[in-house]
């Protein structure tokens, strides 16, 4: 069971029977009366967002999930995003809906972890951070840093961030998987 003080973004819970992953919260304590805890819910099944407060001190289950240690293999417009089961070997299906804007975190052969509801693929748990090459970028302009200016980056998934303007085409950069935001050029 988890009390409203154990909350914080990315725990998994089971509300009305379903499970959920908190992906915002705040605790509020007003000047009269209880406190409380603002959530934001994202439905792990159906995608679905909801907000939702609860009292301090009330508590949730810990939702019946499957953890499974798996690799992207690859992607097929019939079946969607496959991963095998590392253990196993089994392939594992997940629509394209499901993965959403993840996808330009994917890349061949990587380790990931995914979760499965009564048997069901429902959500992937990625690294916090990931290594990328730019594709494509500008070059900067010498002398324009002084403000710090940034310029956008393409990078070989597709993705796009905005990078300082010393990042060339060619350069591998540390991606946060939870912002989708450069971090650091690495020195591969």
């Amino acid at each position: 069971m988890y009390s409203t003080s154990d909350f914080r973004k990315g725990l998994k819970v089971t509300f009305k029977e379903e499970p959920y992953i908190i992906i915002d919260f705040q605790h509020v304590k007003p000047g009269k009366g209880g406190a409380f805890v603002r959530t934001k819910l994202k439905n792990l099944v159906t995608g679905r967002v909801l907000e939702e407060t609860f009292r301090s001190g009330e508590k949730l289950e810990q939702p019946d999930l499957e953890e499974k240690d798996v690799q992207y293999l690859y992607f097929d417009s019939k079946d969607g995003y496959v991963f095998m089961d590392k253990s196993t070997y089994e392939q594992l299906h997940l629509p394209v809906d499901q993965v959403g804007d993840n996808k330009f975190y994917l890349l061949e052969n990587m380790d990931l972890f995914i979760s499965l509801y009564k048997g069901k693929p429902i959500s992937l748990d990625f690294p916090t951070t990931v290594n990328l090459e730019v594709v494509k970028s500008e070059p900067g302009i010498k002398g324009d840093t002084a403000t710090g200016a940034t310029k956008p980056a393409t990078l070989s998934t597709g993705l796009v961030v905005q990078v300082p303007l010393f990042i060339n085409e060619g350069d591998v950069l540390k991606v946060d998987t939870r912002t989708g935001e450069y971090i650091e050029r690495t020195k591969n």
